[in-house]
Protein backbone atom coordinates (compact mmCIF):
# COMPACT_ATOMS: atom_id res chain seq x y z
CA UNK A 1 0.00 0.00 0.00
CA UNK A 2 2.87 2.18 0.99
CA UNK A 3 4.23 1.57 -2.64
CA UNK A 4 1.08 2.81 -4.32
CA UNK A 5 1.32 5.80 -2.11
CA UNK A 6 4.51 6.75 -3.04
CA UNK A 7 4.37 5.82 -6.40
CA UNK A 8 1.54 8.89 -6.88
CA UNK A 9 3.45 11.12 -4.75
CA UNK A 10 5.49 10.94 -7.78
CA UNK A 11 3.50 11.38 -10.33
CA UNK A 12 1.95 14.16 -8.84
CA UNK A 13 5.27 15.65 -8.59
CA UNK A 14 6.37 14.85 -11.86
CA UNK A 15 3.08 16.67 -12.86
CA UNK A 16 4.27 19.60 -11.29
CA UNK A 17 7.97 19.47 -12.09
CA UNK A 18 7.05 19.28 -15.82
CA UNK A 19 4.82 21.98 -15.42
CA UNK A 20 5.12 24.72 -17.78
CA UNK A 21 8.45 27.50 -16.06
CA UNK A 22 7.58 31.28 -15.19
CA UNK A 23 11.10 32.11 -16.84
CA UNK A 24 13.12 30.75 -19.30
CA UNK A 25 16.22 32.64 -19.13
CA UNK A 26 16.31 31.36 -15.07
CA UNK A 27 15.64 27.71 -16.67
CA UNK A 28 18.67 28.09 -19.18
CA UNK A 29 21.29 29.22 -16.35
CA UNK A 30 20.43 26.86 -14.10
CA UNK A 31 20.68 24.22 -16.76
CA UNK A 32 23.61 24.89 -17.35
CA UNK A 33 25.01 25.18 -13.80
CA UNK A 34 23.80 21.48 -13.60
CA UNK A 35 25.38 20.08 -16.45
CA UNK A 36 28.55 21.17 -14.72
CA UNK A 37 27.73 19.86 -11.65
CA UNK A 38 26.00 16.49 -12.41
CA UNK A 39 27.78 15.92 -16.03
CA UNK A 40 31.15 17.27 -15.73
CA UNK A 41 32.44 17.10 -12.02
CA UNK A 42 31.66 12.46 -12.65
CA UNK A 43 33.78 12.19 -16.09
CA UNK A 44 36.40 11.59 -13.96
CA UNK A 45 35.10 8.77 -11.92
CA UNK A 46 33.16 7.69 -15.33
CA UNK A 47 36.74 7.79 -16.91
CA UNK A 48 38.33 5.27 -14.55
CA UNK A 49 35.62 2.41 -14.02
CA UNK A 50 35.58 2.27 -17.65
CA UNK A 51 39.34 2.16 -18.14
CA UNK A 52 39.39 -0.79 -15.72
CA UNK A 53 36.12 -2.21 -16.79
CA UNK A 54 36.89 -2.41 -20.54
CA UNK A 55 40.27 -4.52 -19.32
CA UNK A 56 38.78 -6.78 -16.98
CA UNK A 57 35.92 -7.84 -19.53
CA UNK A 58 39.33 -8.48 -22.20
CA UNK A 59 40.96 -10.25 -19.83
CA UNK A 60 38.28 -12.42 -18.52
CA UNK A 61 37.39 -13.42 -22.27
CA UNK A 62 40.52 -14.13 -23.23
CA UNK A 63 40.86 -16.47 -20.13
CA UNK A 64 37.67 -18.15 -21.35
CA UNK A 65 38.94 -19.03 -25.04
CA UNK A 66 40.37 -22.09 -24.63
CA UNK A 67 39.93 -24.00 -27.87
CA UNK A 68 42.08 -22.93 -31.05
CA UNK A 69 38.87 -23.27 -32.82
CA UNK A 70 37.51 -20.23 -31.82
CA UNK A 71 39.70 -16.94 -32.83
CA UNK A 72 41.22 -14.33 -30.86
CA UNK A 73 38.79 -12.14 -32.70
CA UNK A 74 36.14 -12.97 -30.79
CA UNK A 75 37.67 -11.43 -27.66
CA UNK A 76 37.25 -7.93 -29.24
CA UNK A 77 33.68 -9.01 -30.76
CA UNK A 78 32.19 -10.09 -27.15
CA UNK A 79 33.78 -7.38 -25.51
CA UNK A 80 32.21 -4.97 -27.62
CA UNK A 81 29.26 -6.16 -27.43
CA UNK A 82 28.93 -6.68 -23.29
CA UNK A 83 30.45 -3.08 -23.13
CA UNK A 84 27.50 -1.54 -25.77
CA UNK A 85 24.80 -3.75 -24.69
CA UNK A 86 25.23 -3.22 -20.97
CA UNK A 87 28.23 -2.91 -18.81
CA UNK A 88 28.82 0.81 -20.26
CA UNK A 89 24.75 2.44 -19.81
CA UNK A 90 23.49 -0.07 -17.08
CA UNK A 91 26.99 -0.37 -14.92
CA UNK A 92 28.08 3.26 -15.27
CA UNK A 93 24.41 4.55 -14.61
CA UNK A 94 23.85 2.74 -11.37
CA UNK A 95 27.56 4.13 -10.54
CA UNK A 96 25.66 7.78 -11.38
CA UNK A 97 22.68 6.89 -9.00
CA UNK A 98 25.04 6.79 -6.32
CA UNK A 99 27.20 10.20 -6.73
CA UNK A 100 25.21 11.76 -8.67
CA UNK A 101 21.41 11.08 -7.35
CA UNK A 102 22.63 10.67 -3.83
CA UNK A 103 24.32 14.62 -4.72
CA UNK A 104 20.72 15.74 -5.83
CA UNK A 105 18.75 14.21 -2.76
CA UNK A 106 21.08 15.51 -0.40
CA UNK A 107 20.96 19.30 -1.89
CA UNK A 108 16.94 19.53 -2.36
CA UNK A 109 16.80 18.07 1.14
CA UNK A 110 18.79 20.38 2.76
CA UNK A 111 17.31 23.16 0.73
CA UNK A 112 13.54 21.98 2.12
CA UNK A 113 14.94 21.27 6.16
CA UNK A 114 16.33 25.15 6.09
CA UNK A 115 12.85 26.39 4.53
CA UNK A 116 14.32 27.58 1.59
CA UNK A 117 11.94 25.59 -0.57
CA UNK A 118 9.23 27.12 1.34
CA UNK A 119 10.68 30.53 0.67
CA UNK A 120 10.11 30.15 -3.10
CA UNK A 121 6.72 28.65 -2.78
CA UNK A 122 5.70 32.36 -0.53
CA UNK A 123 8.17 34.41 -3.41
CA UNK A 124 5.24 32.40 -5.99
CA UNK A 125 7.77 30.06 -7.61
CA UNK A 126 7.38 26.68 -8.75
CA UNK A 127 9.94 25.38 -6.02
CA UNK A 128 9.36 21.59 -7.90
CA UNK A 129 9.96 22.99 -11.64
CA UNK A 130 12.63 25.44 -10.29
CA UNK A 131 14.78 22.88 -8.30
CA UNK A 132 14.43 19.35 -9.92
CA UNK A 133 13.04 20.18 -13.79
CA UNK A 134 17.30 21.62 -14.69
CA UNK A 135 18.62 18.21 -12.92
CA UNK A 136 16.43 16.15 -15.20
CA UNK A 137 17.37 17.91 -18.33
CA UNK A 138 20.79 18.31 -17.64
CA UNK A 139 20.90 14.77 -17.04
CA UNK A 140 18.86 13.97 -20.36
CA UNK A 141 21.36 16.07 -22.38
CA UNK A 142 24.78 14.66 -20.35
CA UNK A 143 24.33 11.01 -19.10
CA UNK A 144 24.83 9.95 -22.71
CA UNK A 145 28.04 11.84 -23.33
CA UNK A 146 29.14 10.28 -20.35
CA UNK A 147 27.68 6.78 -21.79
CA UNK A 148 29.34 7.14 -24.89
CA UNK A 149 32.55 8.18 -23.86
CA UNK A 150 32.16 5.18 -21.27
CA UNK A 151 32.38 2.70 -24.35
CA UNK A 152 35.22 4.48 -25.58
CA UNK A 153 37.38 4.43 -23.15
CA UNK A 154 36.09 0.70 -22.12
CA UNK A 155 37.19 -0.54 -25.61
CA UNK A 156 40.26 1.37 -25.21
CA UNK A 157 41.12 -0.64 -22.10
CA UNK A 158 40.73 -3.88 -24.34
CA UNK A 159 43.10 -2.59 -26.38
CA UNK A 160 45.50 -1.56 -24.08
CA UNK A 161 45.35 -5.27 -22.44
CA UNK A 162 46.49 -6.45 -26.01
CA UNK A 163 49.45 -3.66 -25.75
CA UNK A 164 50.13 -4.92 -22.68
CA UNK A 165 50.30 -8.09 -21.62
CA UNK A 166 50.10 -10.25 -25.57
CA UNK A 167 47.11 -12.38 -24.59
CA UNK A 168 46.04 -11.33 -28.45
CA UNK A 169 47.52 -8.86 -30.68
CA UNK A 170 45.94 -5.63 -30.96
CA UNK A 171 45.09 -6.57 -34.58
CA UNK A 172 42.56 -9.45 -33.55
CA UNK A 173 41.04 -7.19 -31.15
CA UNK A 174 40.80 -4.37 -33.16
CA UNK A 175 39.46 -6.66 -35.79
CA UNK A 176 36.57 -8.22 -33.44
CA UNK A 177 35.68 -4.69 -32.63
CA UNK A 178 34.50 -4.14 -36.14
CA UNK A 179 32.86 -7.56 -36.81
CA UNK A 180 29.28 -7.72 -37.60
CA UNK A 181 29.11 -4.46 -36.15
CA UNK A 182 25.42 -2.98 -36.23
CA UNK A 183 24.71 0.74 -35.23
CA UNK A 184 21.56 -0.69 -33.52
CA UNK A 185 23.47 -1.62 -30.93
CA UNK A 186 24.35 1.81 -29.75
CA UNK A 187 20.92 2.94 -30.41
CA UNK A 188 19.49 0.52 -27.90
CA UNK A 189 22.10 1.59 -25.01
CA UNK A 190 21.10 5.08 -25.45
CA UNK A 191 17.74 4.68 -25.34
CA UNK A 192 18.13 2.83 -22.02
CA UNK A 193 20.44 5.87 -21.31
CA UNK A 194 18.20 8.17 -21.35
CA UNK A 195 15.81 6.46 -19.53
CA UNK A 196 17.50 5.55 -16.49
CA UNK A 197 18.81 9.51 -16.60
CA UNK A 198 15.28 10.53 -16.08
CA UNK A 199 15.36 7.87 -13.29
CA UNK A 200 18.17 8.84 -11.56
CA UNK A 201 17.39 13.09 -11.26
CA UNK A 202 13.49 12.32 -10.51
CA UNK A 203 13.90 10.05 -8.45
CA UNK A 204 16.20 11.40 -6.34
CA UNK A 205 14.72 14.56 -6.58
CA UNK A 206 11.49 13.35 -5.45
CA UNK A 207 13.06 11.69 -2.10
CA UNK A 208 14.93 15.59 -1.62
CA UNK A 209 11.76 17.20 -2.09
CA UNK A 210 9.72 15.42 0.38
CA UNK A 211 11.82 15.11 3.09
CA UNK A 212 10.44 16.72 6.66
CA UNK A 213 12.46 16.65 9.50
CA UNK A 214 16.22 17.65 10.20
CA UNK A 215 19.85 16.64 8.95
CA UNK A 216 19.57 13.13 9.90
CA UNK A 217 16.60 12.86 7.45
CA UNK A 218 18.87 14.10 4.35
CA UNK A 219 20.85 11.15 4.93
CA UNK A 220 18.17 8.30 5.21
CA UNK A 221 16.61 10.54 2.12
CA UNK A 222 19.91 10.23 0.38
CA UNK A 223 20.10 6.80 0.94
CA UNK A 224 16.91 5.81 -0.31
CA UNK A 225 17.25 7.87 -3.46
CA UNK A 226 20.61 5.64 -4.61
CA UNK A 227 18.79 2.60 -3.58
CA UNK A 228 14.98 3.21 -5.19
CA UNK A 229 17.12 4.77 -8.21
CA UNK A 230 19.37 1.45 -8.74
CA UNK A 231 15.82 -0.94 -8.18
CA UNK A 232 14.18 1.39 -11.09
CA UNK A 233 17.07 1.01 -13.26
CA UNK A 234 17.32 -2.85 -13.40
CA UNK A 235 13.64 -2.88 -13.31
CA UNK A 236 13.91 -0.97 -16.45
CA UNK A 237 16.80 -2.50 -17.90
CA UNK A 238 15.03 -5.68 -18.17
CA UNK A 239 11.42 -4.02 -19.23
CA UNK A 240 13.56 -2.15 -22.51
CA UNK A 241 15.81 -5.13 -23.36
CA UNK A 242 12.80 -7.49 -23.50
CA UNK A 243 10.97 -4.88 -25.93
CA UNK A 244 14.18 -3.88 -28.19
CA UNK A 245 15.87 -7.23 -28.67
CA UNK A 246 13.18 -9.79 -28.64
Amino acid sequence: MRLIENIGEYAFLMKKVLAKPERHGVLRDRFFDEVMALGFDSMGLVAIVSLFMGAVVSIQTAYNIDSPLIPLTMVGFTSRQSIILELSPTVISLILAGKVGSRIASEIGTMKVTEQVDALEMMGVNSAGFLILPKILAALFFNPILIVMSMTVSLFGGWLVAMLTGLYTAHDYIAGLRLDFEGFTVFYALIKTLVFAFIIASVSGYHGYRISGGALDVGKASTRAVVHSSIAIILFNLIITQMLLT
